[in-house]
């Protein structure tokens, strides 16, 4: 046979090993988040806000996910309050899982706030609740098969998470919107001087209420990113009407750096 020959033969035979080896590792991924979301599932928590006085009492604001000791959550800052909107009436709550069905409303505060990459870390009253594990997000790729699960479109569906499966279509370069004034503290007026941060681009579509929510290895669950925003049409309704599927999330390398701020 002659030699070019061979390296063709010897390359088709290369091709078809990567190929078998990629479409084994998607069926892996595919078999296994089953039993994935139902471990992931009792630490993402619904963050929101209870007034006595108003109807409904309980508002939702978005998703949070619990990390540490079990009393930690994790969600973005503009969960807390939006830039340019007015604060939300009430009493920070988080909502963490009983039962299938069922949540307990515990009260929340603040821990920190990372106004330049939108995160929050709040502290909850109660036992501890399953805690998820945070992964090293640098070593996400392009082309990467996830997952992240929330509350999405303000509870509309009723308050069940549901999962979507997301492929890192882009690890770029972003800027978030600033923070109004009064919320720059000196970490956030440093951060903005530093300038853009990396984030991943995925190729599924995220709705209102899927905020602060993790975005998660498939098999072993660990949490490579927080959900932030969605890319919009147009107007904010369009992200209901006219979804773009593409939706941002904020590498956890962030969330593992404002968990050690709180650590002596």
């Amino acid at each position: 046979m002659p030699k070019c020959t061979r390296w063709v033969a010897a390359g088709r035979q290369m091709l078809a090993y990567a190929l078998v080896a990629w479409g084994a590792s998607a069926a892996a991924q595919h078999s296994a988040l089953p039993d994935t979301i139902s471990k992931v599932k009792p630490s993402v928590v619904i963050v929101g806000s209870y007034n006595p006085t108003a109807a409904p009492r309980f508002s939702l604001r978005g998703t949070g996910f619990v990390v540490g000791s079990g009393n930690w959550v994790v969600s973005n800052a503009h969960v807390l309050q939006a830039p340019g909107s007015a604060p939300p009436q009430g009493q920070l709550v988080v909502q963490v899982r009983t039962g299938p069905e069922t949540f307990q409303t515990r009260a929340a505060r603040v821990l920190d706030k990372d106004v330049f990459h939108d995160l929050t870390l709040l502290q909850i009253d109660g036992p501890p609740v399953p805690a998820l594990s945070l992964a090293d997000s640098d070593r996400v790729k392009e082309g990467q098969e996830l997952a992240f699960m929330g509350f999405p479109i303000g509870g509309a569906l009723g308050f069940s998470s549901v999962t979507h499966r997301a492929m890192v279509s882009s690890i770029t370069q972003a800027r978030l919107p600033s923070a109004q004034s009064g919320q720059l503290n000196e970490r956030a007026i440093r951060g903005l001087r530093e300038g853009n941060f990396q984030i991943f681009q995925l190729d599924a579509t995220a709705y209102p209420g899927n905020s602060g929510g993790p975005l998660f290895d498939p098999v072993s669950g660990e949490v490579v990113g927080v959900v932030n925003m969605v890319m919009l049409k147009g107007a904010r309704e369009s992200a209901l009407s006219q979804p773009s599927g593409i939706s941002y999330a904020i590498p956890a390398r962030h969330v593992r750096e404002m968990m050690a701020r709180q650590r002596p």
